[in-house]
């Protein structure tokens, strides 16, 4: 004779399905949490606005950025807290100038100690006496801001930025931005996630 089991009753099944959606309020606020730790100790997302970095990123473009553990490195795309600018004087002093006041997104070119040189009737940088090749810009660098004069040695704890559509771009020539202080960065561009068709990472 085998134990009969217990008929379940409207009253268990009414507990039963409460359970599982307490439980599954439990998951998606457990999955909610965790999204946003990473997101705010880890990841950001930022949105270009601007053309400035034309063709390597667009107006609109959603990105995620890192900046734990990020030790900055030539050739990288990354958010700058643009609040103040500094430029050489004619002493060879840093001044600190009026910056733009707002978030920019910027590759790069060189950092603290390296010459930079531009020659703006051909369009080159050049960077400790070598001249960049730069397939990622969309017109070249024969637009002088008259932020500094050239060449010029970044100091320790800055780097030089330019952006990619060097026509419009304001970034290291402009006396606004002029060398950024690496604390002044605020991460590094790892990914863009929107549109979905151009996903994929920032080189």
């Amino acid at each position: 004779m085998t134990e009969q089991q217990p008929e379940q009753t409207p009253e268990n099944t009414g507990k039963g399905i409460l359970g599982d959606l307490l439980d599954l309020a439990e998951s998606v606020l457990c999955s909610v949490f965790l999204v946003f730790l990473v997101f705010t100790f880890l990841f950001r997302i930022a949105t270009v606005e601007g053309a400035s970095m034309l063709p390597t990123l667009t107006s609109g473009d959603r990105l995620i950025i890192s900046e734990i553990g990020y030790t900055p490195a030539r050739g990288d795309v990354v958010i700058i807290n643009a609040r103040r600018g500094y430029q050489l004087d004619a002493n060879l002093n840093l001044v600190e100038t009026e910056g733009l006041n707002k978030l920019i997104v910027k590759r790069i070119i060189a950092m603290g100690g390296q010459k930079v040189d531009i020659d703006f009737d051909t369009g080159t940088v050049t960077v400790d006496d070598q001249v960049l090749y730069e397939p990622y810009i969309s017109t070249p660098t024969t637009r002088d801001e008259g932020g500094m004069q050239f060449p010029v040695v970044v100091p320790e704890g800055y780097v030089f930025v330019l952006g990619d559509n060097r026509g419009i771009s304001k970034d290291s020539r402009h006396p606004s931005v002029g060398f950024v202080p690496e604390s002044d960065i605020m991460g590094k561009v790892l990914l863009r996630v929107f549109p979905f068709d151009e996903f994929g990472t920032i080189h």
